[in-house]
């Protein structure tokens, strides 16, 4: 069978990547040809597009590149069809994969959807283009198979796909500390990198005591970091983000799947968010969730602490690590951290995904 993969992040990339790995063992003659990153190219994947060239944050920074992410989506549907794919599996990155799912409908092509946009949060209005376009939702967080419920439309809740990752327990981690470690990670994109490192360094000359380590990627330059940090006394990692939560006492993290993964290591954590003011603006009218990060949402209070926009400032990060670093709210918020576990079900969401994609093809 033919797979074509369309990931267009970095957590995105990483999910697709084991999905590769359940498949071939179930699929034998599989063909796959991906948008994606790294890991799905060390599964032998045929990247199309990397997602260093994908990745555009914010409603803003999106029309300013819409010419650039046209000409992606229209390169895209040409390249599935001279590809003759027997499935389109599209992993998140909703902006890009909804306009692809219904030129792949139009074409006869059968549309899974792994990890469901954020529907619930906001543009609750697509689930009309999933009902049209995408023949099988397979959602990771557990109150969403109830959305869709409400909303007439059945999906599959495989479990979340990190429980996988992190059990692998492999991680590198290669520098050796005396001091306990607080982790930055301040995201994959240099949109946001420039908004919210320089905020968490704000605070790291206030806390002599620990050594502050920021979580890189090799999809953004290291220059790119060192002109941030300048003389600011942090080290950096480069691809050792689970090493370094493994490592680590307390984090700073920029909103988003990372949030998730801090908890998954029983890191207290302090939610960052920052974006252009245009772009926070149109979100604050459209996105309908009383919390941004993931922890807070699935467990439907406030768990980890978010300082979002102008909330963002050295005052209430010093305030809020301090905080966390007290032995009583760490143990508050371990506790919550079980909690959440419990609620993302059991591990094996690849596998089980893998199994049905290719019962359902071959049929």
């Amino acid at each position: 069978m033919k797979y074509y993969i369309i990931s267009g992040e970095q957590s995105g990339d990483m999910h697709a990547a084991n999905l590769v790995a359940a498949i071939r063992q179930r699929d034998a003659n599989a063909d796959f040809r991906a948008w994606g990153g790294d890991k799905l190219k060390a599964e032998g994947v045929q990247l199309v597009k990397h997602i260093k060239d994908l990745a555009f944050m914010g409603f803003w920074e999106v029309l300013i590149n819409l010419p650039t992410i046209l000409k992606n989506i229209a390169f895209c549907k040409t390249d599935l069809l001279n590809f003759s794919a027997d499935t389109l599996i599209l992993v998140d990155y909703p902006g890009f994969n909804f306009r692809i799912a219904k030129f792949a409908k139009q074409k006869g092509i059968k549309v899974f959807y792994y990890i469901s946009p954020q529907i619930w949060a906001w543009k609750k209005s697509r689930i009309n283009q999933i009902r049209k376009y995408v023949d099988r939702m397979f959602v990771i967080l557990p109150f969403e198979k109830k959305f869709y419920q409400e909303n007439n439309f059945d999906v599959h809740f495989v479990g979340h796909p990190l429980l996988d990752e992190i059990a692998k327990d492999n991680f590198n981690f290669s520098i050796k500390l005396d001091k306990e470690i607080i982790a930055l990670l301040p995201g994959s994109r240099k949109q946001e990198i420039q908004k919210i490192l320089p905020q968490m360094l704000s605070i790291v000359d206030d806390f002599p005591n620990y050594q502050f380590v920021v979580a890189t990627t090799k999809n953004v330059e290291g220059d790119f970091y060192k002109e941030i940090i300048r003389s600011k006394n942090v080290l950096c990692v480069k691809d050792e983000t689970y090493g370094l939560l493994k490592n680590a006492i307390a984090a700073l993290v920029t909103s988003g799947t990372a949030t998730l993964e801090t908890a998954l290591f029983n890191v207290p954590q302090i939610v960052c968010y920052k974006t252009n003011l245009i772009s926070f603006q149109i979100a604050k009218r459209l996105v309908k969730t009383k919390f941004i990060s993931l922890v807070n949402i699935i467990m439907d209070k406030l768990v980890v602490k978010e300082l979002i926009q102008s909330e963002l400032n050295a005052k209430n990060l010093y305030s809020s690590l301090t905080g966390i670093l007290k032995k009583n709210n760490r143990d508050q918020i371990l506790q919550d951290y079980k909690s959440l576990r419990i609620k993302l079900g059991d591990a094996g969401a690849s596998n089980r995904l893998a199994q049905f994609i290719v019962q359902d093809i071959s049929k």
